[in-house]
């Protein structure tokens, strides 16, 4: 009736076509667009969720075919190469050698077998880093550990009862963008000392859930998560808060199975 009432004062003259005999179609769309049956009176909390990764500090070893082809690579390479200084000197002495020796020639060759001598030395004794840190911390809150894989932060939160381990989300305040409650829930989750850049202002994944029955009787049907992707930059997590620091497959294995469906969506295998 008061949807009714609207529509009749805002008829010029003060007429009314809700009054009369004949109902037009116009009125008919108006009336269901409005009516009480379609106006949703459900409501959802609506959360900003951070998927805050550490890319890969150094590359993943090669496989089988990769190797292959690096080695092929690199012998199309070296046959394809052109002679450098010291080849063509080394030719061209050993060419000047094939007649009497002088005591020229022998200088001469002494010098280019103690430059490859030296530096057959120097191939042997230099030692390549190693692939895994000494200094690696092997636990979770570590981000010295599985520097060839991504990292994703999950930190302790309470749902209902209930602690589990999330990616860092926050309720929208009022007046709040998506992303402004993205940047404010990464803030209390982990403190002031990380820098951190987010992948733009749109989020990247949703995921929605239901409360339980004795929830949605107040009102409350459930949340509503929208993901935002971040890429970690530096700095350091607080350490009163519980965090880890989990690849792809540790992920599965900590988070809810609902949850992590939604995170696959978007989060790119290693």
């Amino acid at each position: 009736m008061m949807l009714k009432r609207f529509l009749t004062l805002c008829i010029p003259n003060g007429s009314s076509f809700l009054t009369t005999g004949t109902t037009s179609s116009t009125t008919k769309v108006i009336l269901r667009t409005l009516s009480d049956q379609d106006i949703d009176v459900e409501k959802w909390d609506l959360l900003s969720a951070v998927c805050l990764e550490r890319h890969p500090v150094i590359t993943k070893p090669m496989t089988h075919i990769e190797a292959s082809y690096q080695k092929m690579l690199r012998q199309l390479e070296f046959e394809n190469s052109k002679l450098s200084d010291f080849d063509i000197r080394k030719k061209t002495e050993a060419t000047k050698g094939k007649g009497a020796f002088t005591s020229e020639t022998i200088s001469t060759s002494q010098t280019i077998q103690d430059l490859e001598d030296s530096w057959e030395e120097e191939l042997t004794n230099f030692k390549f880093a190693p692939r895994i840190n000494a200094k690696e911390d092997d636990t979770v809150v570590s981000l010295n550990r599985k520097l060839d894989k991504n990292l994703v932060l999950l930190v302790e939160q309470k749902v209902g009862n209930s602690d589990f381990w999330l990616p860092p989300q926050g309720i929208r305040k009022h007046r709040e963008t998506m992303i402004q409650t993205a940047y404010r829930t990464l803030q209390e989750s982990c403190g002031n000392n990380i820098r951190v850049k987010f992948y733009g202002n749109a989020p990247i994944g949703f995921y929605q859930y239901k409360y339980p029955k004795h929830i949605q009787e107040n009102g409350r049907n459930g949340a509503k998560i929208f993901y935002f992707l971040a890429k970690y930059i530096s700095g350091d997590i607080s350490p009163d808060i519980k965090h880890c620091w989990l690849d792809r497959d540790e992920l599965k294995k900590l988070v809810h199975p609902d949850i992590h469906k939604g995170l696959s969506k978007f989060l790119l295998p290693d």
